[in-house]
């Protein structure tokens, strides 16, 4: 049976495990890493997906503080989603979809700060409401594909046109 937990109650070491095995272990080197370099992980969004029955890991979602930076240099604050890990022997059972769909409870429709991932666009449209409609004129800190940087944006809120997408420093 899959139980999804807060992501701070899970030992360290098994979630680099998790990581390594899903994306591999020079993942560090990704454009997501460079968005959110510096920042510590919100315990209250991470979640993960744990086998009660056999104490196993399955996955996990982690969530950072960052901002897109506007052109005048104002700050405007956004939550980054990812990465969205699963154990690659258990890719396509719904576990990611699961740790997702108990995020997105935690975060209530109106009022939020929008949501920014990299990802696939297919998917994550589809079933969660990102979309890269609004991201075009955005950059990144090293390179990145345009269509698989995502936002999930809460009608009303203003985001820049332009802008570049980093670590939120205060």
């Amino acid at each position: 049976m899959t139980t999804i937990l807060p992501l701070a109650e899970i030992d360290s070491a098994l979630v680099e495990e998790l990581l390594d095995a899903a994306f591999g272990s020079d993942r560090h080197k990704r454009t997501a890493y460079k968005v959110r370099e510096g920042m510590d992980m919100l315990e209250g969004l991470s979640l993960a997906a744990v086998d009660s029955e056999r104490q196993e890991l399955l996955g996990t979602i982690q969530c950072w503080p960052v901002a897109l930076t506007d052109e005048a240099g104002k700050m405007h604050p956004l939550i980054m989603v990812g990465p969205v890990a699963v154990h690659p022997d258990l890719q396509r059972e719904g576990i990611g979809r699961a740790m997702m769909a108990a995020l997105l409870k935690e975060i209530q429709p109106g009022g939020n700060l929008p949501l920014v991932m990299i990802g696939d666009p297919e998917y994550y449209n589809r079933f969660f409401g990102f979309s890269a409609e609004q991201t075009g004129g955005w950059s990144l800190p090293a390179p990145w594909e345009p269509e698989r940087l995502l936002a999930r944006i809460d009608p009303g809120v203003v985001v820049p046109e332009k802008a570049m997408l980093g670590p939120w420093k205060k």
